[in-house]
């Protein structure tokens, strides 16, 4: 999950760093990451994994590290199996 999620960040996170490069717990705002880009990492996800984050999750730290998209992938998929 979290290589996908690297290939999504890389493709859609505009970072000036590749995510491979990137701890799965270091902050992806501090590494570059804008709030344009996160919506557009969001979007990514969703269509790549098929689901819909809920509102409670669309918050900045949810998508402040790899571990915390992970975190919040596992939740949505549990939910929608």
């Amino acid at each position: 999950m979290i290589d996908l999620i690297r290939q999504i960040i890389d493709a859609n996170g505009l970072l000036p760093v590749a995510a491979r490069t990137l701890a799965p717990n270091a902050n992806l705002y501090e590494a570059g990451l804008s709030p344009f880009a996160a919506i557009q990492v969001m979007l990514a996800l969703e269509e790549a994994y098929g689901v819909e984050f809920p509102k409670q999750m669309l918050r900045r730290q949810s998508f402040s590290s790899l571990n915390s998209i992970a975190a919040c992938l596992e939740r949505v998929e549990r939910k929608a199996a």
